[in-house]
């Protein structure tokens, strides 16, 4: 007997990025059948700028960085996810993604999306020489640095990856992504 086909997911890893993370937030409630990765720095920032992961839509699930060897990512290898998001990215996950380094949730995800060919949209934060930002306190001006900038460039050339530099980039990588999914079906 066969056992019944559950369709894919989508897995949104979260970092420790403050950038945008409000509005990420408010777009993964939008997003249907969602699993969020949540890395410790992650954890930090929910608390950080007073927001509770429980508040997203009843059917995400929440996965948490709980073990060395991020066990979870195990489930890009059975096909139950169809497309990766890592939003908002800080330029330290941007970084150990170029260069191959796999030692937090998010990076570890990151990687196994790449090895089982499933698609990533990533939201590099650090985009622009010079940006504001919101910090839990209010508006912030942030300078990223030139190794900040050159990681995002090489990251665009990784395949099967969208790099997005806007939150309006993120949602319409987002919506072509669940667009094209839903013509396949």
């Amino acid at each position: 007997m066969n056992a019944p086909v559950r369709p894919q997911r989508l897995a949104w890893a979260l970092t420790g990025s403050g950038h945008f993370f409000t509005e990420s937030l408010e777009l993964m409630a939008e997003v249907p059948d969602l699993d969020v990765f949540v890395t410790r720095a992650a954890a930090e920032v929910v608390k950080l700028y007073r927001h509770r992961l429980e508040q997203l839509p009843p059917g995400v699930r929440i996965i948490k960085d709980t073990t060395a060897s991020a066990a979870p990512v195990g489930q890009f290898y059975h096909g139950v996810y169809h497309t990766l998001v890592v939003a908002p990215a800080t330029s330290n996950t941007i970084a150990k993604c170029v260069y191959g380094i796999s030692d937090t949730l998010a990076t570890n995800v990151y990687a196994q999306a790449g090895k089982c060919r499933v698609p990533a949209i990533v939201f590099a934060c650090d985009t622009a020489p010079e940006m504001e930002t919101m910090a839990p306190d209010g508006m912030v001006k942030v300078y990223p640095r030139r190794i900040d900038l050159e990681n995002v460039e090489k990251l665009k050339s990784f395949e099967a990856t969208t790099v997005v530099e806007s939150l309006e980039g993120l949602r319409g990588a987002l919506r072509e992504r669940l667009a094209a999914l839903a013509r396949h079906e």
